[in-house]
């Protein structure tokens, strides 16, 4: 079942509506929050893709990862 335009747009509306109505202590831990499960996501993919590497090999590479992200991102 493919969403329609309508349904898209309404949901859209709806996950403004409760941005809007948050704490603001609540939308400052927000971006604290998705750093992390960025970071999660991040070393489950670098243990896929580097099954031999122990924990601190993984959080090495995750580093050097965001120290690339972050050149990137300032070159800009």
């Amino acid at each position: 079942m493919t969403p329609t335009q309508e349904l898209i747009d309404e949901l859209y509306c709806e996950r403004i509506l409760r941005a809007r109505a948050e704490a603001p202590e609540d939308k400052f831990l927000d971006g604290a929050r998705l750093f992390e499960r960025v970071c999660l996501t991040m070393m489950d993919g670098i243990r896929s893709q580097f099954p031999e590497a122990d924990e601190d090999e993984v959080h090495r590479i995750l580093l050097q990862r965001l120290k690339i992200a972050q050149a990137l991102e300032e070159n800009q």
